[in-house]
């Protein structure tokens, strides 16, 4: 009785995309061109930034947006490695408690060695800001390899989990080999 209040492409995006709303080859539209702008800057491929958003927060449908860890944000950063793992804070898995105004500065993210970018131009970078949490991605993938070819390293890297490079190379390979849908969220 429950799939009579559900039209047929709604019961078919929950069946085959799991709990995110969204079917495998679907990509929102909101993000399409953030994702194809921070790979050209990068030079990796686009098509794995919605893979890691989709498997990091569901496309930023998490609510909240921070994980038990302290990964925070639409592409879900731990505060020490957007910033930097020099910050006196920063150990452990990188929880670290670094003051907001300095985990956005800029200038104090690349003499730390972070990877939060300002895609925005705003002056700050921000984890809460979907374009410069996916160029920070992008980034960061670059950086491990990505931009050389080397994906699943680049991954690893980025959660330090096989079964999430499983996961992220899934929708990868989905976006590359069976194609995409660009949906509008609010359809």
């Amino acid at each position: 009785m429950i799939a009579q209040t559900f039209n047929e492409q709604q019961i078919d995006r929950f069946l085959n995309g799991g709990l995110s709303g969204y079917s495998n080859d679907e990509i929102p539209e909101q993000y399409f061109s953030i994702y194809q702008a921070a790979a050209k800057e990068f030079n990796i491929p686009w098509q794995v930034l919605p893979a890691v958003h989709r498997v990091e927060t569901k496309f930023s449908t998490m609510d909240p947006m921070v994980s038990p860890v302290g990964a925070e944000g639409h592409m879900q950063f731990m505060p020490c490695t957007w910033h930097g793992w020099t910050h006196p804070t920063c150990e452990d898995v990188g929880a670290g408690e670094i003051p907001n105004a300095e985990l956005k500065n800029p200038d104090r993210i690349e003499m730390n060695g972070g990877y939060g970018v300002d895609a925005t131009g705003s002056g700050t970078a921000d984890p809460w800001d979907e374009r410069d949490a996916i160029f920070s991605t992008a980034n960061f993938l670059a950086a491990n390899g990505a931009d050389e070819g080397d994906l699943e390293s680049a991954l690893y890297m980025y959660n330090r989990s096989e079964i999430y490079v499983e996961d992220v190379m899934a929708y990868y390979d989905i976006y590359i080999h069976e194609g995409y849908e660009i949906v509008d969220e609010n359809e």
